[in-house]
C-alpha cells in the first residue's frame, strides 16, 4: 500500500522544518520573530474604521520600534564580530556616552563650543564633527583592543574597566555643562522620507548590509571565524590573531560612535549619567538570540538583526501589557540564558 501523497508531503515538510530549525540558527530566529510579530499584531487589535487606518497604525508602530532601536541595533552588529572572536565588549554604553559628549562639545552653539569658537559652523562643522567623533570611537576601540591583545587582559576585565573609566571621566568633565547642538545637526536623524522619520533605520540597514558582506565575502570575515573557532590553529595557518582582534574592537568603537551621533541628532541632548546603560545587555542578547555562539567561531549578521527585532518587539509587548520596567530586564535575562542553553544542546548533539 502506498502512502497518502498529502501525508507524505506533510512528513517531508516536518522533516525539512525540523532539520532547518536545529541546524540553521538564522532560520529558527526568523520563525521566532514571525511568531512575535503575529502576537504583537493581535495585541494591537483590529478595532479600526478601515483596513487603511489599521495598516497606518501598524506601520507607525513598527517605524517607532525600528527607529528607537536602530542605535543599539548598530552596536549589536559590532558585538557579533566581537563575540565571534571569543571576546565581549561591556563598554559599549560608556563609549556611546563619551563619544556623544564629544560630539555635543564640538557642536555646542554657546561660547564654549569648540568648533564655533574656531569660526567653523554650518555644514563644515557637522561634517568635521562626524569625522572626529568616529575617529574618537575608533581610538577608544583601539585602546580596548590593545589592552586585550598586547596586555593579554581578558576581554571581560578589559571592557569592564573601560566601561567604568569612560563613563566616569565623561561625567566628571560634563558636570554642570549642558551643551546645545544646532538644529541642522538634528536633521541627520529627523530628516523625513515621505512622511516618516526613518533615517536611523536607513543607517542601520546600510551598516547591516556592509557587515554582512564583510562576514560572508571577505578574508577578514573568514579570519574572524577562524580566530574564534581555534586561536592556535589560526596562528599556525598564518593569521595575525592580535591584528584581527584589534581591528574588531576598533570597528566596535566606530559603530558605537555612529550610534552616538544618531542618538544625539535624534534627541538633541544626552543624559551623561544614564545614557547607554544596559545597552551592552541588549546588544549581547540580540547577538546570542540571533545564533552567534558565546564560545566564538560562529556568528550571523542577519541573525543579529532578527534577534534585535525580537528584543525590540518583546520590549514593546511588555510595555503594552503594562509590565513594570524593573521586571523587563528579567525577561531579557531569561531569553539570553535560554538561547545559550539551546546552543549548548545543539553542540552536544
Amino acid at each position: 500500500m502506498t502512502d497518502n501523497p498529502s501525508l507524505k508531503n506533510r512528513r517531508n515538510f516536518f522533516t525539512w522544518f525540523k532539520y532547518k530549525w536545529h541546524n540553521e540558527p538564522v532560520f529558527s530566529t526568523a520563525i521566532a520573530l514571525i511568531v512575535m510579530i503575529i502576537i504583537q499584531t493581535l495585541v494591537l487589535g483590529f478595532n479600526y474604521d478601515s483596513f487603511g487606518s489599521w495598516f497606518q497604525s501598524w506601520l507607525n508602530n513598527w517605524i517607532n520600534i525600528l527607529r528607537n532601536n536602530a542605535g543599539v541595533g548598530i552596536i549589536a552588529l559590532g558585538m557579533t564580530f566581537v563575540i565571534m572572536t571569543g571576546g565581549i565588549d561591556l563598554a559599549v554604553g560608556s563609549t556611546l556616552v563619551a563619544t556623544g559628549a564629544f560630539a555635543m562639545v564640538l557642536l555646542d552653539t554657546s561660547t564654549m563650543g569648540i568648533l564655533g569658537s574656531l569660526g567653523i559652523t554650518g555644514f563644515p562643522a557637522i561634517l568635521l564633527t562626524i569625522v572626529l567623533v568616529i575617529l574618537m570611537g575608533y581610538l577608544l576601540g583601539l585602546l580596548i583592543g590593545t589592552s586585550v591583545t598586547k596586555g593579554n587582559i581578558p576581554p571581560f576585565i578589559a571592557t569592564l574597566g573601560a566601561m567604568m573609566i569612560f563613563r566616569s571621566v565623561t561625567q566628571h568633565f560634563m558636570q554642570g555643562y549642558n551643551p546645545k547642538v544646532p538644529i541642522e545637526f538634528t536633521q541627520l536623524a529627523s530628516f523625513k522620507i515621505g512622511n516618516y522619520m526613518i533615517m536611523p533605520i536607513v543607517y542601520w540597514a546600510i551598516i547591516a548590509y556592509i557587515l554582512y558582506y564583510i562576514s560572508k565575502k571577505t578574508v577578514f570575515g573568514r579570519q574572524i571565524i577562524a580566530v574564534g573557532s581555534n586561536e592556535k590553529a589560526a596562528k599556525l595557518s598564518g593569521i595575525n590573531v592580535s591584528k584581527v582582534k584589534l581591528h574588531v574592537y576598533a570597528l566596535m568603537g566606530v559603530l558605537v560612535s555612529i550610534a552616538a551621533i544618531i542618538q544625539v541628532s535624534r534627541i538633541g541632548s544626552m543624559d551623561f549619567s544614564n545614557a547607554g546603560r544596559g545597552m551592552e545587555m541588549d546588544a549581547i542578547a540580540a547577538t546570542v538570540v540571533g545564533g552567534t555562539s558565546m564560545l566564538g567561531g560562529r556568528g550571523f549578521i542577519l541573525g543579529t538583526v532578527y534577534g534585535m527585532l525580537i528584543i525590540a518587539v518583546m520590549n514593546n509587548l511588555l510595555n503594552l501589557f503594562g509590565v513594570p520596567p524593573f521586571l523587563r530586564e528579567a525577561f531579557k535575562g531569561f531569553i539570553v540564558i535560554a538561547a545559550v542553553l539551546l546552543q549548548r544542546k545543539e553542540q552536544a548533539a
